[in-house]
């Protein structure tokens, strides 16, 4: 290394300590004292640098300036968007707005546009300095693969159908229309420089990867055999690091950003129908003063109350709470996942498509933080993977015992979200009967029906002990209830939806609403499937536009038509929790065709894979778990401290504030038992319930804790502890 190189080192190197040291500072706290976003963006300019000083005085030092530079137009893009806690759509702040709020992140994004038309410029007066035939090179301005057959025309395409929900939809047309224009210009810069970056990486590099990664290119990605009777798949090191790597991530967002605390309406009542399955109990007392006691999706009887929602995935949350740690079931699962996932593509794809797609869905932002939740569906992504892994080998072996196997999974998928179910029923018995693979024989065949019926038919008993009738479910018995007949029925309707405000139609479902659905889920998966800055659909893009998909490719794709076909019918797209998690059962096969398209186009498209994947680490998932999921929805874990630091013991504590999410935080730590000598949290709603409140509970001390909605921050203590009898039934203190 030369003089030159080693000051440009130390400058970086400097430059790199310095940004820490900004970040470290308070200037980057809310007036309430969380942690802003926006520290993500000096943590992003330290990577960057970081990344410059190693790679000085190398070969790579030109690929790593490109990568740092991406990395800075990704930190900054994000921290023009408006995302947040509060529970709606992200969307980019109007370019008015930016100017005034912004400037920097502006003014980085003019540099970045400077130097890369600057970079393809020179490329083409001097063809020297472009990549020499490469995937992502500058030397033909169409940006072909030449080698590959991919024409210019190909790319374009390609590069159209990944901008095309860069961003969703908004109410204003117009706004909508300027916002996708400057959320696809992002994306395609973004493209550009991933694309100078690796038209710069050096070719033993190159080759080193090209060995590494996509030795068996030339066959298409299928498995040599094109049959599912070949040799086993076993789990090996590389699959147990990368499950073991997304588990202790998904914990350490729950613990971190999630504070073990529910966030979402659904994770409350899951969570809440966990803790009383796992006492034993189908349902729970009624409380004395329902009104006191309120939460979403609960029914309230005269003598009982439950959550409406399929037992499946409450019966297996319900084991970590007997085991202390129903924080950690989803983290876990989420590394099973990877494992199952492993097992599943390695009959269907080749070694090295199989590895690069579980590195994908190892780091994939979605199945992350569905990971780092208590939502259901990486449950039903288990069970799913299960039911196909048990298909698989029924087909390998013949056996009953496998078809039994996968017939209890799909039984138990259909026990967690049913729709789920039926649609993943459909597709394993249409692939059992010979639809693009051999015909499962008979006995493995009946097995897998018996089972799934079987194991389905669980259901039918606990609905009739909630509902009264067996093919009742509660889940629309209680919309029927609280809202109105038909509210959560499927299919197109005048009467369907509830009156979400994130439902583009609250109270109706048509066609067009469901294209609007579409929408924001693609939306969705083009922004958390991977945090790219290029978009996570562009690798899957290219792979459909380069015409060489193979039969497992078009099986992986009508696995996605069929979950977005059914879920078309269906009045809710999922809303903003999560992405677009009611799309989740298709995560598998789009890392799959991701891996694909990766494979297809070259060792380059690996690189660049990996670069975007480590810049998203870098900059998306913190944000998001910082800028979002943190006090998401404004819930809170500030009750549980109090409780702790007062030792509330066998006190009632009164929550003023709003139903959600001021005592939807404090309802969490109640026992099942609202008798027993716990610590109670009951809603101050009104004189009218703290006098019920009071006189179902005479014999406690009384606490009264303001929540956020009216701190403007965390809870606090308002008075207490006030002696039984202290307060009177007006409400006011004696």
């Amino acid at each position: 290394m030369n003089a030159v190189a080693r000051v440009r080192q130390f400058g970086a190197a400097v430059v790199a300590a310095g940004f820490i040291a900004v970040a470290a500072t308070g200037m980057y706290r809310q007036a309430n004292g969380d942690v802003s976003g926006a520290i993500c963006f000096p943590i992003a300019c330290a990577v960057a640098a970081a990344c410059v000083a190693a790679a000085a005085g190398t070969r790579f030092q030109t690929a790593a300036s490109w990568i740092a530079l991406a990395t800075l137009g990704q930190a900054a893009s994000l921290q023009m968007i408006d995302a947040g806690p509060s529970l709606h759509y992200q969307h980019y702040l109007p370019v008015s707005t930016l100017l005034a709020t912004r400037p920097a992140m502006l003014a980085l994004v003019a540099f970045q546009t400077l130097a890369v038309a600057l970079a393809v410029a020179s490329g083409a007066r001097d063809p020297g300095l472009g990549a020499r035939d490469a995937t992502f090179g500058i030397r033909d301005p169409g940006l072909g693969v030449r080698g590959l057959g991919l024409s210019s025309w190909r790319i374009g395409l390609a590069v159209l159908l990944s901008i095309a929900t860069a961003a969703t939809v908004s109410p204003d047309v117009t706004r909508y229309v300027s916002e996708l224009a400057f959320a696809a210009y992002l994306q395609l810069l973004s493209i550009a420089t991933i694309a100078l970056a690796v038209s710069a990486v050096p070719d033993e590099a190159l080759a080193w990867i090209g060995a590494r990664w996509l030795s068996e290119a030339a066959d298409a990605g299928e498995p040599a055999t094109q049959t599912l009777t070949g040799s086993r798949v076993h789990l090996d090191r590389f699959a147990w690091t990368a499950a073991l790597a997304t588990a202790v991530l998904a914990a350490a967002l729950n613990l971190s950003s999630f504070e073990r605390h529910p966030h979402v309406p659904d994770e409350l009542h899951l969570l809440y129908h966990a803790r009383y399955f796992a006492a034993g109990m189908l349902t729970m007392p009624a409380p004395p003063v329902p009104a006191a006691f309120d939460m979403d999706l609960m029914n309230y009887e005269p003598t009982r109350w439950y959550s409406p929602v399929a037992p499946g995935w409450p019966a297996v949350l319900a084991a970590g709470v007997a085991a202390g740690v129903p924080w950690a079931v989803n983290p876990v699962l989420t590394g099973v996942n990877v494992l199952l996932a492993y097992l599943v593509l390695g009959h269907l794809y080749h070694r090295r498509v199989t590895r690069l797609a579980t590195v994908l869905l190892a780091l994939s932002p979605w199945a992350i933080f569905l990971g780092m939740s208590f939502m259901t569906q990486t449950v039903t992504l288990t069970f799913a993977l299960l039911a196909a892994l048990g298909v698989i080998h029924a087909r390998r072996t013949g056996g009953l015992r496998w078809g039994l196997f996968a017939g209890a999974a799909l039984g138990a998928l259909s026990l967690v979200r049913p729709l789920d179910g039926l649609i993943a029923a459909v597709l394993l018995g249409i692939w059992s009967i010979g639809a693009g693979g051999p015909r499962l024989r008979l006995l493995p065949l009946g097995a897998l029906v018996i089972a799934t019926a079987a194991v389905g038919a669980l259901v039918l008993p606990y609905n009739a002990h909630l509902t009264g009738r067996a093919l009742e479910f509660p889940i629309d018995a209680y919309f029927d209830k609280y809202y109105h007949p038909n509210a959560n029925a499927y299919g197109f309707g005048p009467d369907r939806g509830v009156g979400w405000a994130i439902d583009p139609n609250p109270y109706s479902h048509s066609p067009l609403d469901g294209v609007i659905n579409i929408n924001l889920n693609a939306f969705g998966l083009n922004t958390d499937l991977f945090g790219w800055s290029t978009g996570s659909l562009i690798f899957i893009a290219l792979l459909i536009c380069s015409g060489r998909l193979n039969r497992t490719d078009r099986l992986m794709l009508a696995v996605i038509a069929a979950v977005v076909g059914a879920y078309f019918f269906y009045y809710f797209s999922g809303g903003p929790d999560f992405g677009a998690r009611y799309w989740f059962l298709i995560v598998v096969p789009l890392v799959a065709l991701t891996a694909r398209g990766v494979q297809v186009i070259g060792s380059r498209a690996v690189f660049a894979a990996f670069a975007l994947t480590a810049m998203a680490m870098v900059n998306f998932v913190p944000w998001r778990a910082i800028d979002k999921y943190h006090h998401f929805r404004g819930m809170r874990a500030d009750v549980r401290m109090l409780a702790a630091e007062h030792h509330f013991g066998r006190d009632l504590v009164l929550v003023r504030g709003n139903r959600r999410p001021d005592y939807a935080s404090a309802i969490i730590g109640n026992p099942i038992d609202l008798s027993s000598d716990a610590t109670i949290y009951a809603w101050d709603r009104d004189a009218a319930v703290r006098a019920e409140v009071l006189r179902a509970y005479p014999d406690r001390r009384v606490w009264l804790i303001d929540g956020p909605s009216i701190t403007g921050s965390g809870y606090r203590i308002a008075a207490g502890p006030l002696q039984p009898g202290a307060l009177g039934s007006g409400g006011r203190t004696q």
